[in-house]
């Protein structure tokens, strides 16, 4: 089966995701779609096994064949877990509601180490940025200032909001490259600090519900393996 047809007639969970879904739009912004596609059971009675993701097939178009989508979303991949909540959902079966209602068994305080080391890797590239080039890709900037802040927000509470609501004017007024460096820089550190400390105290649980994402998995194989047998 080709990689497009498994998006286009198994997808079970697709969303809008970037600027559109953070509230930070603008008139140039692109949509980026995500999506999450349930791969037929028979395809891996063969030597070839079924993709593990597929791009497009529209522009800005990513997806992840399920079981893939839950190991990333367990290892509290940040992408993956803000895929989960994005205000914006474009279609939605069954299989995908169900998914949809584990998205507290997924969420842990490995949230922590995760979306820190994340972090850390832009910051610095940004900073490398500051010393080649004098100033860093301002829009990065912007979404780093709104990855640290979900991230505290995250540990503080234990609901990831994806949508930035207020916050949304200054840090458009950062992608414009308004707000100085220091200052940047400042928040940055600041936020990271936020966070170190919500870790501690955080009402996440220590580790995410792997067991219950498990039998969900089993469960959709089976029923699809299933569905093929009595297609035979």
């Amino acid at each position: 089966m080709q990689s497009e047809a498994l998006v286009r007639d198994h997808t079970i969970y697709a969303c809008v995701m970037g600027s559109r879904a953070f509230g930070l739009a603008t008139d140039d912004s692109d949509t980026d779609r995500r999506g999450v596609f349930l791969a037929p059971t028979s395809l891996y009675w063969r030597f070839e096994k079924p993709p593990t993701h597929v791009e497009g097939p529209a522009e800005e178009q990513f997806s992840w064949e399920l079981e893939r989508f839950c190991s990333l979303a367990l290892r509290a991949n940040p992408n993956i877990l803000e895929c989960l909540h994005s205000p914006l959902v474009e279609h939605v079966d069954d299989t995908g509601r169900e998914l949809l209602s584990l998205r507290g068994a997924f969420l842990s305080r490995q949230v922590h180490a995760t979306f820190a080391r994340y972090a850390l890797a832009q910051r610095r590239k940004l900073e490398a940025d500051v010393r080649g080039h004098g100033a860093p890709r301002w829009k990065h900037a912007m979404h780093l200032l709104r990855l640290l802040t979900s991230c505290r927000d995250l540990l503080r509470t234990g609901e990831l909001t994806v949508d930035v609501g207020e916050l949304r004017a200054p840090l458009l007024a950062v992608k414009r490259g308004e707000v100085p460096w220091s200052e940047v820089e400042s928040r940055m550190t600041r936020l990271a600090a936020e966070a170190d400390e919500a870790a501690t105290r955080s009402p996440l649980p220590p580790e995410p519900d792997r067991a219950r994402v498990e039998d969900f998995l089993v469960r959709t194989r089976r029923a699809s393996a299933l569905e093929a047998v009595r297609a035979l």
